[in-house]
C-alpha cells in the first residue's frame, strides 16, 4: 500500500464512513433500479458534488451501463469509480524545468481561515525533507497576525522567513525574498499573499505586480489556491472568484479530514478545471499528500490498492 494512498485514506475517513459509505452500499443490491439512480443522485448532491457535476457523472455512468449491458452492482460501482477518477484527472499546465541556478517560486492565495499558512508550512517541510533549500516570504502585509503566524511556522519547520512591517508593500516583500533566495542559493521560494478578496480588480493588480517582480528572476512560477474542504460549496464559490482574478495553476484542498462531504473534490475539478495538487489529511506536519485521482476514489470507497 503506497504512502499516498494511506494518507489519502486517512484524509477521507469521515467521508468514507458517511455519505460515500451509503453510496458504496447501493451497489450491494442484486438489481440496479430507477430508484437506485435517484438515491445515488441525492447522495452525491448531499456529499457536495453539486447538482451539475452529479448529473454529468450519472449521465456518463448510465451510458456505460447501457452500452456495456452492465447488470451487476459491482460492475456499475466500478463504472462510477472510473468516471469519478476521469473527472478528477485534470492535466497540469507544464511549468517547465527549473533552470540551472534558477528557482521555483510558489505564490499561495486563498481567503483567511482556509489553512493557507499551515499548508505553506506543510509543503515547506515536505520540500525541505526532499533536500530542497526553502525560503518563505510573508507578503500578506495587511494582517500583522499573518506575518507572525508564518514566522512561527517557519521556526517550527526550520525555514527562514523574509518579512516587513504590517502595511508594507507586498511587492517589496517579494523582491526582498527573491533577492535573499538568490544570494543564499535557495531553490524554492514560497510566498504567502493577502488572504482576502478585495475587489477582483485590486486583487488581480496586486498579484500581477507580485508575479511581475518574480518574473524578473530566472524562476518557474506556480500559483496555488488553498481551499478549505469543510466550507463545501462556499469554498467552491471563493475558488471561482480567485480563479477569475488570477491565473491559478493548482489547488491545495486543506482540512479534507474534517468533512464528511468529500464530494467537493469532484465539484472543484469539474467546475473550475484546475488540478488539485495536494490534500490536507490531518493536523500533523506530514499530514499532506499529493493528490492522485485513483487513490482518492479507491480510498473514499474503502477499497485498498
Amino acid at each position: 500500500m503506497s504512502n499516498v494512498f494511506k494518507l489519502t485514506e486517512q484524509g477521507v475517513k469521515r467521508s468514507r464512513e458517511g455519505l460515500f459509505g451509503k453510496i458504496a452500499a447501493l451497489f450491494n443490491r442484486s438489481n440496479i433500479e430507477d430508484s437506485t439512480w435517484d438515491e445515488l443522485e441525492e447522495l452525491l448532491i448531499l456529499a457536495d458534488v453539486g447538482m451539475l457535476t452529479a448529473e454529468k457523472l450519472l449521465d456518463r455512468v448510465r451510458k456505460r451501463v447501457k452500452d456495456g449491458k452492465l447488470e451487476q452492482g459491482g460492475q456499475v460501482r466500478n463504472a462510477l469509480k472510473e468516471e469519478m477518477a476521469r473527472l478528477l484527472d485534470i492535466p497540469s499546465k507544464p511549468a517547465g524545468a527549473v533552470p540551472a541556478n534558477g528557482m521555483k517560486v510558489i505564490l499561495f492565495v486563498g481567503v483567511n481561515g482556509t489553512g493557507k499558512t499551515t499548508s505553506i508550512a506543510k509543503l515547506a517541510s515536505e520540500y525541505k525533507s526532499n533536500g530542497k533549500k526553502v525560503l518563505l516570504g510573508a507578503a500578506d502585509t495587511f494582517r500583522a497576525a499573518a506575518i507572525d503566524q508564518l514566522k512561527v511556522w517557519g521556526s517550527r519547520v526550520g525555514v527562514d522567513v523574509v518579512a516587513h512591517q504590517p502595511g508594507a508593500d507586498p511587492g517589496a516583500v517579494v523582491f526582498d525574498t527573491l533577492e535573499a533566495a538568490r544570494s543564499r542559493g535557495m531553490d524554492t521560494v514560497m510566498i504567502d499573499t493577502a488572504g482576502r478578496l478585495q475587489t477582483k480588480h485590486n486583487l488581480m493588480d496586486e498579484l500581477k505586480k507580485i508575479k511581475k517582480v518574480a518574473g524578473k528572476y530566472e524562476a518557474v512560477q506556480e500559483v496555488l489556491l488553498v481551499i478549505d474542504a469543510t466550507t463545501g460549496q462556499n469554498g467552491l464559490s471563493q475558488a471561482r472568484s480567485f480563479a477569475e482574478a488570477t491565473e491559478v495553476t493548482g489547488i491545495v484542498l486543506s482540512k479534507l479530514d474534517g468533512t464528511a462531504k468529500g464530494g467537493i473534490v469532484l465539484a472543484i475539478c469539474d467546475e473550475l478545471q484546475i488540478p488539485i495538487k495536494y490534500i490536507g489529511t490531518g493536523e500533523k506536519m506530514d499530514d499532506i499528500a499529493p493528490f492522485d485521482p485513483k487513490s482518492f476514489v479507491d480510498a473514499i470507497f474503502g477499497e485498498a490498492v
